[in-house]
């Protein structure tokens, strides 16, 4: 099996799930062909957030799936989830390498075509790059970073590299275009009234 293996990448939040349970939408998501799963749940207290890594865990197993955990070496090895994902400014690389061993997936994110060249040089599987576009959840990294600088990545990076922000289905080929491996997503699928159907298009977009 190919390290990364996937082209979309869900990221979790519990918050845009309409009041439907976070397992729920997971599971809906994964049946429609979703085969790579970030918790990222920043607000939850360990205990919380570890029940919850083991749940989907064992449920994304059942679908040949996997589940990283944001920012959280520990509750990644402790609920037995395929890997981590580092926040730019999070844990150096070869930090989390050390303590999840070499099994296991880690994926750092990136604001810029350096930062991804530098998540790259320190080991990283593969990169989330962003927000390529406008996006709520992403103001607080600053404005669109756009599609050249995702383009200047790709010149750099040979990791698999996935565009971040503002993606939608109509987007999707621009941003493969521009040189990424897949593209990450919450509010299009998390919020999505018909999340299974929105979760096929987004993989028939990046299958096409």
């Amino acid at each position: 099996m190919d390290r990364v293996d996937f082209s979309l990448y869900l990221v979790t939040d519990r918050h845009q799930t309409g009041g439907r349970s976070l397992r729920d939408v997971v599971r809906a998501a994964l049946r429609a062909g979703v085969r790579a799963v970030q918790l990222r749940e920043k607000d939850l207290p360990t205990r919380s957030l570890l029940a919850l890594a083991r749940d989907l865990a064992e449920l994304a197993r059942a679908y040949e799936a996997r589940v990283l955990v944001n920012d959280r070496a520990d509750v990644c090895l402790a609920a037995g989830s395929a890997g981590v994902h580092l926040p730019a400014e999070g844990l150096p690389v070869s930090a989390a390498r050390g303590l999840v061993g070499p099994g296991r997936l880690i994926g750092r994110s990136a604001h810029s075509a350096d930062e991804a060249a530098r998540a790259e040089a320190e080991g990283a599987d593969f990169v989330v790059l962003g927000p390529i576009f406008e996006t709520p959840s992403k103001r607080a990294f600053g404005p669109p970073i756009g599609l050249n600088e995702l383009e200047r990545a790709r010149m750099r990076c040979r990791v698999p590299l996935f565009g971040i922000g503002g993606i939608t289905k109509d987007r999707v080929r621009d941003v493969r275009k521009a040189g990424a491996h897949g593209v990450a997503v919450v509010g299009s699928v998390m919020a999505a009234e018909d999340v299974a159907r929105a979760a096929r298009e987004l993989l028939c977009a990046l299958e096409g």
